[in-house]
């Protein structure tokens, strides 16, 4: 297909036909680009982890996982797609991401968590991206996030929370026994009031 003709009747093809001249596997140097704001055109990404467009979810893998790569999260909380030409916003109902899989390598100090978000970021819990967790308005429980790039998260999954869960231990702060895990070599400690605190080993 014509890519001038996409780009003359659907923003959406014409982002994709920007973005697949200017991105390789690399990760997208989105905070180098300097591109005009254009507004917003209808993307959405829904707490599900859907992307709709214009009230149509997007079917397209390969297009979703290519617009996930220039993402992008200002200190105002409003996110962003990203091309070296044009930057329009993106409703996100949650979180951008979801990390659907998990991996545990080794145990006690020495344990690492590898997640897999579902637009395929490979992400190692520690330091640089720790997990957090955010206390539900109506429930009181907590849901956690972990930081895969930027300023942006990805939702853990039920079904892995409960994972997580399991990994829980108890150690010593201060003299009094805390709940948490470990990951990357750091300890992440539960707070009923959804605080975190981490601690290398």
């Amino acid at each position: 297909m014509d890519r001038s003709k996409v780009g003359e009747s659907n923003n959406i093809g014409r982002l994709a036909a920007l973005l697949n001249d200017a991105c390789d596997r690399e990760p997208a140097p989105v905070e180098r680009w300097d591109p005009r704001y254009c507004g917003d055109i209808g993307l959405k990404i829904c707490a599900d982890g859907t992307w709709v467009y214009r009230n149509s979810p997007i079917r397209r893998e390969g297009l979703i996982k290519l617009f996930a790569s220039v993402l992008s999260k200002d200190v105002d909380g409003r996110t962003y797609l990203v091309t070296p030409a044009e930057k329009v916003d993106v409703e996100v109902e949650d979180a951008p991401f979801l990390a659907v899989e998990m991996e545990v390598h080794g145990s006690g100090t020495g344990q690492e968590l590898i997640f897999r978000t579902n637009v395929d970021d490979i992400v190692r819990c520690g330091p640089e991206h720790p997990l957090r967790f955010s206390v539900q308005e109506r429930s009181g429980g907590l849901k956690p996030y972990l930081h895969v790039r930027g300023r942006l998260d990805a939702l853990v999954t039920r079904s892995l929370c409960y994972d997580l869960v399991a990994l829980t231990v108890e150690v010593k702060r201060g003299g009094q026994p805390v709940l948490g895990l470990w990951s990357g070599g750091t300890f992440v400690t539960l707070h009923g009031d959804g605080r975190v605190e981490s601690a290398r080993s």
